[in-house]
């Protein structure tokens, strides 16, 4: 899977809505296509970073998400996190276990990244595990208290989903998960702590 390639020099433009941009890409030795959405928008890095470590905030955002459980606190900012998401009848849930972590991306962006690791638990029956995924999310700081927000993604749901379906769902995801960020990052009654842990591996201003 040339995930890394595709993220790089192969992105074509889809759409532009609600200042959102949505662009994909063909993946190597596979019909199913890795997504990315970018926006911008006036918030605080710190602000950010304070709300991807709320997981317990994620069923507001990420779309389509049914649960979450955070397996594994690790060093270095790392995480196992194992999400249930819906999908359509008849197809079952979904499971995915991801492994996350905190890094800095360029002259002064900050990036999550996420890939899979689906046998860090036994698969739940009910519902159908997720094997390869792969995804990062880049903060970075623009002027005018700006940031530009880039989400990448590439999701193998299963054989049993046709491509051409998986494709059209996973259009969804980034715009949709996009949206409902700015949207909670906007909201003056939601005030995630900031984790003070972050201060130890990466700065980032109180801006």
């Amino acid at each position: 899977m040339d995930f890394e390639g595709a993220r790089e020099n192969n992105w074509e433009f889809r759409v532009e809505h609600k200042n959102i941009s949505i662009y994909s890409a063909r993946m190597r030795n596979t019909p199913l296509l890795g997504f990315k959405g970018i926006i911008a928008f006036p918030v605080s890095l710190r602000r950010l970073i304070s709300l991807f470590h709320d997981t317990g905030s994620y069923k507001r955002w990420v779309h389509q998400l049914s649960s979450l459980k955070v397996l594994e606190k690790g060093d270095h900012l790392e995480y196992v996190i194992h999400q249930v998401i819906n999908t359509p009848w008849p197809f079952p849930k979904r499971e995915v276990i991801v492994r996350t972590g905190l890094d800095t991306e360029g002259d002064n962006g900050i990036a999550v990244t996420m890939k899979s690791e689906p046998d860090y638990i036994p698969a739940n029956p009910g519902n159908f595990r997720i094997r390869e995924t792969y995804g990062k999310w880049i903060f970075e700081p623009q002027e005018n208290d700006v940031v530009r927000i880039t989400f990448i993604m590439y999701v193998d749901p299963g054989k049993d989903v046709p491509p051409p379906m998986s494709n059209t769902a996973m259009f969804e995801v980034p715009f949709y998960s996009l949206q409902n960020l700015r949207n909670l990052a906007f909201d003056k009654s939601y005030n995630p702590s900031y984790p003070e842990e972050v201060d130890e591996y990466i700065s980032i201003g109180e801006g």
